[in-house]
């Protein structure tokens, strides 16, 4: 009796062991959860261990390099849509370290204007209950005219900066991943919970079928001076509509385990502007078009029903499945662009043929695939990633993996990239965003604490002051 114990207590051992292992070796193929902060915490270990007050190793800013160029590169300067490319990533900072923030580039690649703050110091230079301040990635940003920025340190918050770089103000309210323009001067935010939890004042008893804590995702609706004027629970969202059965995809991907419990990941939640509403049957202006990436699911709502209108279902093929999809957009006569990371097990998507921009009609159930084509380049990033419709019927591509933001035409074919400096021979800095907005190097010369000189740009062939 007591050697059958001791073996079952053996196998039992055995079985934790190799459960813990496969999980490892997941959490690393797939970036679950801990990977991040396993990788942090010993990082850090090694520097207190040294005696060096600890900032983040270069590495953790960067992804192993693809391209073997970098810098801007001009395919058709007669194609490109005008205008200063905002970039947030990391670049170097005092010898070999690196610090994130952003940049606003020219077609050129040269630096109009950047923003590096110091992220510790914006959170008052203590750890919160999202994480350190100091050690968080720069992940979601919108640009003001005037030149003040909003900018989400992943899970920890959003700060307001002016032109100077100086904090206007701060909100501890988790943001991650975007931040977008609604109406009236307000923002929407993607922003979590700020610890664990298994219940909401709609379901204080828990969810069916969630028997454990979760970080839980928020959809802020957020006031120019920082100001939390709505707050949407995901989870609430998802069950009071009937989609609670697309977690069991976040569920595969072990989102429910005691060492994860994301099964949302919000990554996008965007307004339909007023001036685009007429152009959706289906919907009202202000309306959330909202993408959760673990249940690959992206859906539109309605802020102050909370009802969900449409959402991405699998068609008859593979052109309706999103596969880990970020970003979707209003891009309109109806259409719904969303970036298809397609994350498969190969190091360039070999598998499914890399990522690729899909566009839905919901009004008349019609999918169409914008990008690639056959005059494209094919572009791959597992995670992050991003896109933009550009007034001239471009489209602005983040491979953010990779470094790379590409413009390519209607037809797919490329007309311009900017591809980061790498950090080594191997390595190169990720970008977490890029937009392209409306402005002139006059414009951003007359913010303050510009080193531009407004006088030195001289008009280009369309009559805007070259950028």
């Amino acid at each position: 009796m007591v050697g059958s114990l001791s073996l079952a207590k053996g196998w039992f051992l055995l079985s934790l062991m190799v459960l813990s292992f496969g999980y490892g070796f997941a959490a690393h193929a797939w970036d679950l959860f801990p990977k991040t902060y396993v990788v942090t915490a010993a990082n850090q270990a090694g520097r207190q261990a040294a005696g060096v007050l600890w900032e983040p190793a270069a590495e953790e800013y960067t992804e192993p390099r693809v391209y073997d160029r970098a810098g801007a590169r001009t395919v058709d300067s007669t194609a490109v849509q005008p205008g200063l490319t905002l970039v947030v990533s990391a670049w170097a900072w005092d010898g070999e370290s690196m610090r994130p923030g952003a940049k606003l580039l020219n077609r050129h690649g040269r630096t109009m204007h950047e923003w590096t703050p110091d992220r510790q110091a914006i959170f008052g230079g203590t750890a919160l209950k999202g994480g350190n301040p100091a050690t968080a990635k720069f992940h979601g940003a919108h640009l003001q005219p005037d030149g003040d920025l909003f900018l989400a340190l992943s899970y920890i918050g959003l700060v307001r900066l002016d032109a100077c770089g100086a904090v206007e103000w701060t909100l501890e309210e988790g943001a991650h991943h975007s931040v977008t323009a609604g109406a009236g001067e307000t923002f929407w935010v993607s922003g979590v919970s700020d610890e664990r939890r298994s219940t909401t004042e709609r379901h204080p008893n828990g969810f069916p079928g969630l028997d454990r804590s979760v970080w839980m995702d928020r959809l802020l609706h957020v006031s120019a001076d920082g100001e939390v004027l709505t707050d949407i629970n995901v989870l609430d969202v998802l069950y009071a509509n009937g989609l609670e059965r697309y977690l069991r995809m976040a569920y595969a991907r072990g989102a429910f385990t005691d060492d994860n419990g994301d099964p949302t990941h919000l990554n996008d939640v965007e307004p339909l502007p007023a001036s685009m509403a007429d152009e959706y049957p289906l919907f009202e202006a202000g309306d959330l078009v909202v993408s959760l990436k673990h249940p690959n699911l992206v859906l539109v709502l309605d802020p102050d029903t909370r009802t969900v209108k449409w959402h991405a279902d699998s068609g008859p093929d593979d052109r309706y499945h999103l596969l880990q999809q970020h970003d979707p957009d209003f891009m309109g006569d109806g259409w719904i662009g969303v970036f298809d990371n397609r994350e498969d097990f190969t190091d360039r998507g070999a598998m499914l043929g890399g990522s690729r921009l899909l566009a839905f009609q919901p009004h008349t159930d019609s999918v169409a695939v914008l990008f690639p084509t056959p005059q494209s380049d094919t572009i791959y990033t597992k995670n992050r990633g991003k896109w933009q419709p550009l007034d001239n019927g471009n489209y602005l591509l983040t491979e953010s993996n990779a470094g790379r933001v590409l413009e390519v035409d209607s037809t797919g074919r490329t007309v311009w990239e900017w591809i980061h400096e790498p950090h080594s021979e191997a390595q190169v800095p990720f970008i977490t965003s890029a937009d392209r907005y409306d402005l002139t190097r006059p414009e951003v010369a007359s913010w303050p604490c510009s080193s531009l000189d407004a006088a030195s740009a001289s008009p280009d062939r369309t009559g805007r002051a070259a950028d």
